[in-house]
């Protein structure tokens, strides 16, 4: 069984930085696309950063030039680099990541993010 568990997030005051990390357990043969995204109260989930196997990533116009997103293949691990915060950042952030050949998507359990004004 595949389980991803987030890390990291935490209450910060704007203008400052968190990283989340996301590992991945359990019987891995291979990693696809992993995905942060994020859900603020009221509204829908949506995607933050994403980053290929390759390396290639893409974010949100909403945090481009603010958040990185990273990789640790051997760790199986994804990070979010959360830098100028913003108290529109708050929300709860989700792992998300494509396993196996399949491409079987599977969901953390979330990590809540909160930017004091």
């Amino acid at each position: 069984q595949v389980q991803l568990v987030e890390s990291g997030g935490g209450l910060v005051q704007a203008g400052g930085s968190l990283r989340l990390s996301c590992a991945a357990s359990g019987t891995i043969l291979s990693i696809n696309t992993m995905r942060w995204y994020r859900q603020a109260p009221g509204n829908q989930r949506e995607l933050v950063a994403a980053i290929t196997s390759g390396g290639s990533t893409n974010y949100a116009d909403s945090v481009k030039g603010r958040f990185t997103i990273s990789r640790d293949n051997a760790k199986n691990t994804v990070y979010l680099l959360m830098n100028s915060l913003k108290p529109e950042d708050t929300a709860v952030y989700y792992c998300n990541a494509d396993i196996g050949t399949r491409r079987v998507s599977y969901w953390g359990q979330g990590t809540q993010v909160t930017v004091s004004s």
